[in-house]
């Protein structure tokens, strides 16, 4: 039922579909679990996760298999099964968090229900396929990719390079929607000294930080080995969970963490922040921990480099151990001054600001969603 035709005091209903939703899952979960909690506390707005596997106290169920070396990802394999499932819950909105069969079985329900369905890019596939691929596959996937994402109203882009990305695709619907981070949760007052102590960490230390998901695009034996390089006082904090968790002398790997204040606790307790991965398409867990007041080193690449100013934020041009450890060198003496302006940087990017936009552009495309588009096109749709 589009927002046309439903009742005036039935409140509009998002959902949410997604394979890239685990247990242990980062940045996506991160970002719909934000979304979910914002529009309750701000809006009339119904919110429904929907994620591959059984159902969750914040998902609703779709029957899949389990990805095998993903780190706990499931993938719908019935595309007919899992748009009748989005039908069954009568949304006025999709959007969809992934660019394989969920997206497809979101667009069949959207034709059915005639309402606007709306992607938004998460994942670096582009990327992925050049790190994993033969060469003969890129082409083919940039064309899988063009012709999917043309098929949503809109398609939201993280940052500036993720909207050249889509861009240079031929797309024409894309939308420059960054993400935002709660700064009332993620805040420099998450500062505990107790929290080196439980860690067995000196005072004297120089503590480095990665929080996300531990896959083979994060990087992470470049942070690892550069920190070994470095050596004494510096030490490396991993949280988080993945099929390739890093291996370092001075390297301590903690769980992943499910509660965001846990998670600032541990971002705004330790120097530096730190990310080696190369095809971000945004980078929520470098903002987090701006917003807590610790700076960050990057890679100056992809998505992150809508957060790199020089400053607070910097980045590492060459992908490579020695430059990665020269930064942190560089940074390290100068850290605790940079707290404020990280601080700043990071208030930029507020989620009230970004939620607040998002739900604008939800809003109007819901009263701009034509009831008569329900009708069914095998040709558009046709994977």
């Amino acid at each position: 039922m589009s927002m046309q035709g439903a009742s005036s005091l039935a409140p509009p209903h998002l959902l949410d579909i997604t394979m890239f939703w685990s247990p242990r899952s980062g940045g996506v979960a991160r970002y719909l679990r934000s979304k979910r909690d914002w529009l309750e506390a701000n809006s009339q707005w119904r919110h429904t996760i929907m994620a591959p596997g059984p159902p969750t106290a914040e998902t609703s169920r779709i029957a899949a298999l389990p990805l095998p070396f993903s780190g706990g990802y499931r993938f719908p394999l019935r595309r007919a099964a899992t748009a009748r499932a989005i039908v069954r819950q009568q949304p006025d909105l999709i959007e969809v968090g992934d660019p394989y069969r969920c997206a497809w079985a979101a667009l069949d329900a959207g034709q059915r229900l005639g309402i606007p369905v709306v992607a938004f890019y998460h994942s670096n596939v582009d990327a992925l396929s050049r790190h994993f691929l033969p060469r003969a596959f890129h082409g083919l996937v940039q064309h899988y990719l063009r012709h999917l994402y043309r098929q949503f109203d809109t398609v939201f882009a993280p940052s500036h390079w993720a909207a050249e990305a889509l861009r240079d695709l031929g797309l024409d619907n894309v939308v420059l929607q960054p993400h935002g981070v709660d700064c009332d949760v993620f805040h420099p007052r998450q500062h505990d000294a107790a929290w080196r102590q439980e860690l067995g960490l000196a005072s004297s230390d120089i503590v480095l930080i990665y929080t996300g998901r531990f896959a083979a695009e994060k990087n992470l034996d470049r942070l690892a080995a550069a920190v070994d390089r470095l050596g004494a006082p510096y030490q490396l904090i991993a949280i988080g969970d993945g099929p390739r968790p890093p291996r370092g002398a001075r390297l301590r790997v903690l769980p992943y963490q499910p509660d965001a204040a846990a998670v600032a606790r541990a971002l705004a307790s330790a120097d530096i922040f730190v990310h080696a991965g190369d095809q971000e398409t945004f980078g929520l867990a470098a903002l987090e921990a701006l917003a807590c007041g610790t700076p960050v080193i990057a890679r100056a690449c992809g998505g992150l480099t809508d957060l790199i100013d020089g400053r607070a934020a910097i980045g590492v041009e060459r992908d490579d151990v020695g430059a990665f450890a020269d930064a942190i060198s560089a940074m390290a003496p100068v850290a605790g001054t940079l707290r404020e302006e990280a601080r700043r940087r990071a208030l930029e990017f507020d989620a009230n600001l970004a939620f607040s936009r998002l739900l604008n552009r939800y809003t109007a495309l819901c009263f701009s969603a034509r009831p008569g588009d329900a009708q069914p096109n095998e040709e558009r749709y046709a994977a």
